[in-house]
């Protein structure tokens, strides 16, 4: 498949990068001549320089001929606009990144009025993943499949679990549930097990369900599966507000703490009778004072991606309760030693929004 994508920052080198590893032929279109070479020199992937609102530039890249164009630059009215201009010059399926808050009630209209295959929003792909990891705390990660309808979830197996020492035709004989585990890693080696597969504790097993019968299965096994009461956030930013939308509209309580007094005004504009507190968050004190202690979720958004690991660290090791922490990491460069950290669930914008798309 051709696929020309406008704009190369974290977004659209991200898309790049994951659809050239899938073997497609990919153009970069951006301003930026720079962002161009260090994508073009790391993969088999072709860049031009241009600018993504002008006829010119987008037939030089190859708009007339690509089977899809994602238009992700920084701004939302451009990417729009880039959109408009190369349905005039093609056929090919559209994708647009719009993440202003302001438009995501709009998106059904832009995607009709723009003839778009696609709109994409990473803060709201992401406030939506964790929203559903403080739905349901044991699972690491959740994706979902057919509108919501069947949902793929990761566990790590406790080691008081009744799941140990039963091979997974044990476990569907004994339990009778309609789940399907397709996937097991131990200490690091994935495998797609048969039915004498034994597990162990400790075990990351991903299961395949529809979310009932998860919900069911897990609290047979002894693995809570009740959504969190309260969730303290730290961090102010698009994703906060739009993960706070969604965890009280699940009647989840939200804790928020910002250290920009212009920013805890516009979220209690926003978002009227939710608690935000202006302070910095990387105050044990404060934390402390504000019950870190007791809240049953805790999520790290702030813009540092150090902070945010030292925060969930600390997170995890001050809940009296067994907390669920969320980290949102936007530069996965040591793989390796973050996962060694057990940092609970980690979330990645950007990668969210390229697995979306693929």
């Amino acid at each position: 498949m051709k696929v020309l994508i406008v704009g190369c920052g974290k977004v659209g080198s991200s898309l790049a990068s994951q659809l050239c590893i899938e073997g497609h032929s990919v153009t970069v279109l951006d301003n930026d001549p720079t962002h161009l070479t260090d994508i073009t020199n790391a993969y088999d992937i072709m860049g031009v320089v241009g600018d993504g609102t002008s006829s010119t530039a987008l037939l030089e890249a190859g708009a007339a001929e690509a089977d899809l164009l994602c238009a992700v630059t920084d701004s939302d009215e451009k990417n729009l606009l880039c959109c408009l201009i190369v349905r005039q010059l093609s056929h090919c399926r559209l994708v647009a990144r719009v993440r202003n808050p302001v438009y995501n009630s709009e998106i059904p209209f832009f995607r009709e009025s723009f003839d778009l295959a696609m709109v994409i929003n990473p803060e709201f792909a992401a406030a939506a993943e964790m929203s559903r990891m403080f739905r349901f705390p044991s699972a690491i990660t959740i994706d979902t499949f057919a509108k919501g309808h069947v949902e793929l979830l990761e566990f790590r197996v406790p080691r008081n679990c009744p799941l140990n020492g039963l091979s997974l035709a044990e476990i569907r004989s004994r339990y009778k549930h309609e789940v399907l585990i397709c996937v097991a890693e131990r200490e690091g080696d994935v495998t797609i097990p048969s039915g004498d597969f034994i597990v162990q504790s400790g075990d990351i097993l991903s299961l395949v369900a529809a979310p009932k019968e998860a919900a069911r299965f897990f609290k047979v096994i002894g693995i809570n599966a009740d959504p969190v009461s309260s969730v303290m956030i730290v961090g102010g930013g698009t994703i906060t507000y739009y993960l706070t939308k969604l965890l009280i509209n699940s009647g989840i309580k939200v804790k928020i703490i910002e250290k920009d007094h212009q920013r805890c005004e516009d979220l209690a504009d926003k978002l009227p009778g939710v608690q935000i507190i202006c302070g910095d968050g990387t105050d044990e004190q404060l934390l402390r004072e504000e019950g870190l202690g007791e809240v049953r979720g805790f999520a790290a958004l702030t813009g540092i991606d150090e902070e945010n690991i030292l925060l969930s660290l600390y997170a995890r090791s001050q809940t009296r309760v067994n907390a669920k922490v969320v980290t949102k990491i936007n530069r996965i460069t040591f793989n390796q030693i973050i996962d060694q950290m057990e940092l609970d669930s980690i979330i990645n914008p950007k990668t969210i929004t390229a697995e979306y798309l693929l």
